[in-house]
């Protein structure tokens, strides 16, 4: 940081300082160091998607004349915790600019010509929820270790991922793209380098990062990309049409945007609520996505996103990107352990019934873990079936299509209820969860708060050096050996330790789920 009040004179691009100032594409926003990194939150990356673009696809940033203050997060775009003020119906307008809801941040350790590595996160939340003002995605930490941070609000639920008829699909990954293509444009101002992008994202943004890396329109905008958690679910126009259509109907409207426009963002918010409950009850009308906990997923339209990940991964389509792929051995302890989430027997039998392979998946996966219990086989397979075995897969996929690729594993946990579940690997990455968070929980192991800093910090080293380099520092993943980087107190090097999983669903093909047959 240099202490300098210098003014930003017509053609530069810096005004350096304790608030530092930065010319962007749109206009000139200012930031605050906050220690060691400059931040700058709350900058339009996209028009407002608001009255007549609210179903559009993103479009390009409204210029501004003079400063605009960077110095708080944008408005969080419309889900159920807050569907009031965010994105304008066609019929009425908010006064108080929260329509300007497409927003991302950075946090950058240089504001010189450094040309860092650049870091993009894409937040999860099962494409109903996203906030980057959450305080477990700050990305102060992960900066401070020598990269450039971007997240970004996307748009989710029906906004975002609803089959909405004269909408395109998949409009909150479209808006990821144009939050990626503002980086190349700007991020060199930032102290970045846009010709080394890495996008890393968890759960559902995992499973965006494996559309991303098959959609002709993200070509060339990121170098590497870290899949972590992602979730097996991409649907079919016709599933995700009947899911729209079923959606719509609890407001007594057609999933179009002619009717959806007219609607205010908390109606869809809550019909999306009430579908949710119920989404058990249409499980032999959609198939396995009404076990899942959200419904939506990217839609394999043929155009947007052409085909399922694996299928075009395995055939080459992203061989010219590094990968790295992680899961946490836990995944589904996340749902599981919750107090009153014991799933009912009948719940359990549906299950192994819709989402293990085959016909006898309940005889395998009894016979591959008989010191299970049944609510734990349960777990094991929601775990398998949702993130373990599509990530384990797209390694497979990567390397089949002549990609350099390499897999890891969270084990470690700081408590025995929960697990090393679902998210509790980006906590680590980004340093958001501390000792004395660990400390204060009541089931902690007596040693996870001294654990949790070495452990951390060995995750996000790694990401780092991926990042800059496109090597995390273990041999990359090939079939045979299946190689994998699994995080204990000590991380270790070892073949895929969720053999006997792998076992199960070695036969299976992931592809797009459609409606039953």
């Amino acid at each position: 940081m240099v202490d300098d009040a210098r003014p930003l004179t017509p053609g530069s691009e810096y005004r350096v300082g304790n608030e530092p100032e930065i010319r962007t594409g749109a206009g000139v926003v200012r930031g605050r160091w906050e220690g060691a990194v400059a931040v700058f939150r709350g900058i339009s990356y996209a028009a407002p998607p608001a009255g007549a673009r609210r179903f559009a696809a993103p479009g390009p940033a409204q210029r501004w004349q003079g400063v605009r203050d960077a110095l708080m997060f944008g408005p969080p775009v419309p889900q159920a915790r807050n569907g009031g003020s965010v994105m304008s119906s066609a019929s009425g307008s908010t006064d108080d600019g929260s329509e300007d809801c497409l927003t991302l941040n950075v946090w950058s350790p240089d504001l010189g010509t450094a040309k860092l590595p650049v870091m993009v996160w894409i937040q999860g939340g099962t494409y109903l929820e996203n906030d980057t003002a959450n305080p477990h995605c700050d990305g102060a930490l992960l900066a401070a270790a020598g990269v450039v941070v971007v997240s970004m609000n996307y748009r989710v639920g029906v906004d975002g991922f609803a089959r909405i008829t004269g909408a395109p699909d998949n409009r909150g990954i479209l808006d990821q793209i144009a939050a990626l293509r503002w980086v190349q444009d700007n991020i060199a101002v930032f102290g970045g380098d846009p010709a080394n992008v890495t996008v890393f994202g968890q759960s559902a943004g995992g499973a965006s990062i494996g559309a991303l890396l098959v959609m002709p329109m993200a070509a060339g905008l990121f170098r590497r990309a870290i899949s972590q958690s992602m979730p097996g679910t991409y649907f079919t126009p016709s599933l995700a049409a009947a899911i729209s259509t079923t959606i719509a109907a609890q407001l007594g409207v057609q999933a179009t945007v002619e009717d959806l426009a007219l609607l205010p963002p908390r109606a869809l918010t809550d019909a999306t609520t009430a579908v949710i409950a119920a989404m058990p009850e249409f499980v032999d009308a959609w198939g396995p996505m009404a076990l899942t906990p959200t419904p939506f997923s990217p839609v394999v339209d043929g155009e947007i996103l052409p085909c399922a990940p694996w299928r075009a991964i395995a055939g080459g389509a992203a061989r010219d990107v590094d990968l790295l792929v992680s899961h946490t051995r836990d995944e589904f302890r996340l749902y599981t352990s919750r107090p009153g989430s014991e799933p009912a027997p009948e719940t359990m039998t549906a299950a192994f019934r819709h989402l293990a392979p085959g016909t006898d998946g309940d005889r395998r996966y009894r016979a591959a873990y008989p010191e299970a219990t049944f609510g734990q086989l349960f777990e094991i397979l929601n775990s398998d079936w949702l993130f373990r075995m599509p990530s384990l897969h797209l390694a497979d996929a990567a390397h089949a299509g002549g990609g350099r690729v390499w897999l890891c594993e969270l084990a470690w946990s700081f408590n025995s209820q929960q697990g090393a579940a679902h998210c509790l690997d980006f906590l680590l990455v980004l340093g958001t969860l501390g000792p004395d968070e660990v400390r204060a929980h009541r089931f902690a192991h007596p040693n996870a708060a001294n654990e949790i800093t070495d452990v951390a910090h060995r995750m996000r080293t790694d990401w780092v050096n991926f990042a800059t380099s496109g090597t995390p520092g273990w041999a990359p993943y090939d079939p045979q050996a299946r190689t994998t980087r699994v995080y204990h107190a000590e991380p270790i090097t070892q073949p895929y330790p969720e053999e006997r999983s792998r076992r199960i669903w070695a036969a299976h093909q992931f592809d797009t789920l459609d409606l039953p047959s």
